[in-house]
């Protein structure tokens, strides 16, 4: 029997006083920690009668190290980071500057270049990182400044009293399968805030609690996703420059479903690789990992990579949905950074510096409060308006109507985007509505038994080994580790939908759109269709791709015991 993840009940929690609490340390969060800690600084220089004190600001971060769960592709404008850290090139990690890029349309036997690469994807001044370095070097920078970091601690529920967010409690550690303690076990701390920043990243588990507490997405769209699949190669040298960028666009994905890939040039002969999927396809059947194994075996990309080797592998959800889909970003005690608020630009396929720039205009507005030692929704809703008066909302505007304009296959999307681009982002009209990415997908009943044209995207793959690979073979590249004796922490609401109608309607898509072997349907002659819903959760790689793409919207995540998951080192 499955038992999930939820906080025990009747536990004497210890307290913990906090004025500022920010949630994931990623680069939202760290460059909330950082500017935060500057504007303290500049302040008790200037009154030194008035101090105020970063004594009770901490940032927790669910994984073991800094950076460890951080994955992107990762190309940084550095546009935020040279308000941030001026200078910051001189010692921050930086694997080279985009000297070279070009882009593709890729058939299943050929390519077309791109004469002229389109504005949105030049890449010049910009440069290659890796986001795990990177981050990990913010959060030495944040430790420097003196804000404090705890590692290994999720934030596991809100503390409310009624409309305000009051803090954090962060999970509790020793906990069975059976969701009892241990003889190790720990019980989470209460951290009573004066303000709760949230910078989780994409699908954050408490900004989807508050976002459902408070009805955020009131006469918003809803937030569309896609699933970044990645592997890093190191690959004979001189086959591609440090500092060269490649998009394609097409093969393997027909177009009928949104997407593309990108492949970066590291120092060292490491090569960045990956293929984003938009969460809003059709076909059950169709899988985001086998998806960037078809990819490889074009003989463009196969070429590549010949004799090379693969090193890393990860996969992580991404925001589409673009201005619309940003919720509200402050409240009483609370405010909601980067991913997690769905600052990201969808046509540039970047997001790093949306998020850090956003970090900052939280930082600058906890200060104010922290000044006037009020943290209402009256002061923290300047966060709202230093967005929109930011040149974030300069950047999202322009593309506000970008991914929905693909609501209907790529041709069509292709040519709102042309419209989109001589009309300042408008298009055919001033904003596209669109419906969440799970209610794209078809029942089996009405699609082709064969899988027609996506036939070569369906199910798990098998791999040679050496250029393709099985989910397992990627997955034991990822690093990941949890421990094993503990409740799910992917909780799946009523398993009786799963092995009476998901497996009927859909084919159990958990089994495909998961890239870490997580779902699996197992043989079991007492079920009502003769198969049984079973959890691997030590193999997740903290996706949210379930969360999301989930037909029913049965599946939660919510984070394993503080500490567990990938190890994305270099990635």
């Amino acid at each position: 029997m499955l038992v999930f993840r939820k906080p025990l009940e009747g536990i004497d929690r210890p307290q913990m006083p906090a004025d500022v609490v920010i949630v994931g340390g990623g680069p939202a969060g760290m460059a909330c920690a950082i500017r935060l800690s500057q504007l303290i600084d500049q302040h008790n220089e200037r009154n030194p009668g008035s101090q105020l004190s970063k004594e009770n600001i901490y940032l927790l971060e669910k994984s073991r190290e800094i950076g460890q769960h951080c994955l992107s592709g990762a190309l940084l404008d550095p546009r935020a980071m040279r308000e941030l850290l001026p200078g910051f090139e001189k010692e921050a990690p930086i694997d080279a500057e985009v000297s070279k890029e070009s882009v593709y349309f890729l058939t299943k036997n050929g390519k077309l270049k791109f004469p002229i690469t389109p504005p949105p994807l030049r890449d010049h001044g910009n440069y290659v990182i890796s986001l795990n370095r990177f981050v990990k070097w913010m959060g030495s920078k944040a430790e420097e400044s003196g804000i404090t970091i705890f590692t290994g601690f999720a934030g596991s529920e809100l503390l409310l009293d009624g409309g305000r967010v009051i803090g954090v409690q962060t999970d509790d550690k020793g906990v069975d399968k059976q969701n009892q303690p241990k003889s190790n076990f720990e019980p989470g701390y209460d951290l009573k805030a004066k303000l709760v920043i949230l910078a989780e990243g994409t699908r954050g588990s408490l900004t989807k609690q508050l976002v459902a507490r408070f009805n955020l997405e009131r006469g918003r769209n809803p937030q569309s996703y896609g699933v970044g699949v990645k592997e890093l190669w190191e690959v004979p040298s001189g086959r591609i420059a440090p500092g060269e960028v490649i998009y394609t666009m097409g093969w393997p994905l027909t177009s009928k479903e949104y997407g593309g890939a990108w492949i970066y040039g590291g120092k060292e002969n490491i090569v960045s690789l990956g293929f984003v999927t938009g969460l809003d396809y059709p076909d059950p059947r169709l899988d985001p990992q086998r998806v960037l194994q078809e990819f490889k075996r074009h003989r463009f990309i196969s070429k590549l990579l010949a004799g090379g080797k693969m090193i890393r592998y990860g996969a992580k959800a991404l925001p589409y949905g673009g201005w619309w889909a940003i919720p509200p970003v402050a409240g009483d005690g609370w405010m909601i950074l980067g991913d997690s608020a769905g600052f990201l630009n969808s046509q540039r396929l970047k997001g790093i510096h949306l998020a850090i720039k956003s970090g900052m205009l939280a930082a600058e507005t906890a200060f104010e409060a922290l000044k006037k030692g009020d943290f209402s929704a009256t002061t923290l809703g300047e966060f709202q308006t230093r967005v929109e008066n930011s040149w974030i909302k300069d950047e999202l505007w322009k593309v506000r109507n970008f991914h929905h304009g693909f609501e209907h296959g790529f041709w069509a999307g292709m040519f709102n985007a042309a419209l989109q681009q001589i009309t300042g982002g408008r298009g055919l009209r001033d904003r596209y509505w669109s419906k969440p990415g799970y209610e794209h997908m078809k029942k089996l009943a009405e699609l082709p038994a064969n899988g027609g044209d996506e036939a070569h995207l369906l199910g798990p793959y098998k791999g040679d080994g050496k250029l393709t690979f099985d989910k397992l073979t990627d997955l034991y590249h990822s690093g990941t580790k949890h421990e094993e004796d503990q409740p799910a922490h992917l909780i799946i609401h009523d398993t009786d939908i799963c092995e009476q109608r998901c497996i009927r309607e859909f084919g159990s898509p958990c089994q495909n759109f998961c890239p870490a072997n997580v779902y699996e349907m197992m043989d079991d002659s007492s079920a009502p269709n003769g198969k049984r819903i079973s959890l691997n959760p030590s193999n997740c790689v903290h996706c949210k791709t379930c969360d999301i793409a989930d037909p029913y919207q049965i599946i939660t995540w919510v984070p394993p015991e503080g500490g567990g998951g990938p190890n994305y080192d270099g990635m």
